[in-house]
Parts: C-alpha cells; structure tokens; sequence
C-alpha cells in the first residue's frame, strides 16, 4: 500500500508560541519526500517527527519571508553532514534568488551532498517523475509567492475476479490493456468489463496570500488542501492589507472547490485558542476539517473510484 501523508512540523505565522513552531510540512507521497517552507526550528522538528535529511527528494518554498524559509539554512547543512546519497532539488521563486543564496551559505561547512537549484520564473509545470506533475501557481502576497499542486494522473486497475470470470490469464491480459478489446471463444471482452478507473489524487499547498485566481486554481478538485488561516473575519481588513486569509475564506474556497480533506494552518499568535477558527470554517466547509498542530500526521485520501467521484463531485 502506498504511504501519502502530510508531516506537520510547524503551524506559526510570523510568530512562534509554546505550542507551535514555525511552519514545515512534509509531505511522503509513496517513497519520496517533499518538504514544504522550512522556518526556524525545522530541523529540530524533524527530529522530534522522526523524519531525516535522508527522507527529503525536494524541496518548496513557496516565497522568501522569514517563517517560511529561514530554516532552510540548517535543513541544507544537515543533508550535507548526513551525506545524502540522492540529489535534493529546492524550488522557489526565482525574485528571491539572493536570499536563496545567502541561506544555502550562510555558514561555512563541508558540501558533500547534490542540491540543484530550481528557480521558478512564473507559473510552470514541475515534473517530479511518472506519474506526478507539480504546478506553481502565482499567488498575492507583498514579494512574489507562490502555491503548489501534485497532480497524479488517473489510473486503470485490473479486476482479479472479473479476470477469472472471463476466464483471462497470461498474454492475453496484457493483450486487452494493449488494445482495449479481445476475443476469447468466439466472445468479445472488453476492457471496461475486467477493469475499473481510479481517480489521480490532487494535493495543493497554498501559503502567504489575499484571495485571487491562483488559490482557486490550486484548490481544485484537491483531495488534501494545506492552507493559510491566519486569521478570523473579524480582523479581514488586516488579513487583506497583509496578504492573507481568514478561515471563512480558506473554508468557502475548499467548499467550492469540492476539496475532500481540509487542513488550516499558519495561525497568528494572536489566536491561543483555535476554537474560532474551527467555528468559522465549519460554517462554510462541510467535508474533513483539520485545524493542524505540531508533529501530527495526516493522511491524504484513499483514491475513488470513477463512480464514486462522478457520484461525489
């Protein structure tokens, strides 16, 4: 079975409490690892989270303020002192290139291990590898930000009892993927008849904005939607003025969007109590609510089936 969760290792905005850290999110999506805008403290956090610089294939920063890549420096040190065997891309915007320079050296230490650079220069199509596509999407924010949505293309699975009702085995098989149809004593099988069609999961990761076109089109049709709520309604003039969200509109986005699980996060110090935030998004978002917090893990959505998302969505 295939192991897709999100690692949530820090849920603070500009301001770490007590109780959470700066942001980070990994993301395992089968046997790599995406790690999300590392802040401070990201390396001691996964540490506690057990996740390690070998764990890490690619990395994303959605746009160069300090709660959303700070902790970048120590992350790109630890791959190097861990050795890691892999070749570790980091995307960002490709406007803050200086600041991804000044973090990758900020201190001096022995390089021993691959990153490879990935400015992003407007919205592009990321290829991680069959079967994914990452997008980058623009988003509204004060310096150039932007979110990030895997999209996995839909599958066709073999029925094994369908096979052996047919009678189907062997080369055949491999047959009827190939041409969509065959003959088996003097009966034509299809290939809609032994199969069924599963829908590609959609993950989106949207941080740092005010709403506009780009928050829609990263949450669309996502199966697990990551995303700022840094504030509640009643202080929407300064979530605007700031360029950020409040939980009604994260909410009201996912809920039109037909998001299946959805997870706030990013909260301002202003709010010890989350109990609003969950309030308000529940007035507008009736699917899977998760208000994140530190070190917890949340699983992405089995997939559906063709019928049971054309039935849902």
């Amino acid at each position: 079975m295939s192991n897709r969760e999100l690692v949530v290792l820090g849920t603070a905005s500009q301001v770490p409490t007590r109780h959470r850290n700066h942001n980070g999110y990994l993301l395992r999506w089968d046997g790599e690892g995406y790690l999300f805008d590392p802040g401070e403290g990201t390396q001691r956090q996964m540490l506690l989270a057990g996740v390690s610089a070998t764990d890490l294939n690619r990395i994303f920063i959605t746009h160069f303020h300090g709660d959303h890549s700070l902790g970048l420096a120590g992350v790109i040190q630890r791959i190097n002192l861990d050795r890691v065997p892999h070749p570790v891309h980091v995307h960002y915007p490709a406007s803050g290139q200086e600041y991804f320079d000044r973090l990758r050296h900020a201190t001096a230490f022995h390089e021993t291990a691959e990153l490879v650079p990935a400015p992003i220069r407007g919205p592009v199509s990321l290829v991680l590898g069959l079967p994914f596509t990452m997008k980058a999407v623009a988003l509204s924010h004060p310096v150039d930000s932007y979110g990030y949505q895997l999209i996995e293309p839909g599958q066709r699975r073999m029925l094994p009892e369908k096979l052996a009702e047919f009678g189907l085995s062997g080369r055949i098989v491999g047959e009827l993927q190939r041409h969509a149809a065959v003959e088996l004593d003097g009966r034509v099988i299809t290939l809609e008849e032994v199969s069924e069609v599963y829908w590609g999961q959609r993950f989106a990761f949207v941080m740092d904005t005010r709403m506009c076109e780009g928050v829609e089109k990263l949450a669309d049709g996502a199966d697990l939607l990551v995303i700022e709520a840094t504030f509640l309604e009643s202080e929407r003039a300064l979530a605007e003025e700031h360029g950020h969200l409040t939980a009604a509109q994260a909410a009201k986005v996912a809920q039109a969007a037909g998001v299946r699980t959805l997870v706030l996060t990013h909260f301002s110090q202003r709010y010890p109590d989350l109990a609003g935030h969950e309030a308000e998004a529940r007035k507008h978002f009736d699917g899977e609510l998760v208000l994140a917090q530190d070190l917890t893990r949340i699983q992405v959505p089995p997939r559906q089936r063709w019928h049971e998302k054309q039935r849902t969505g």
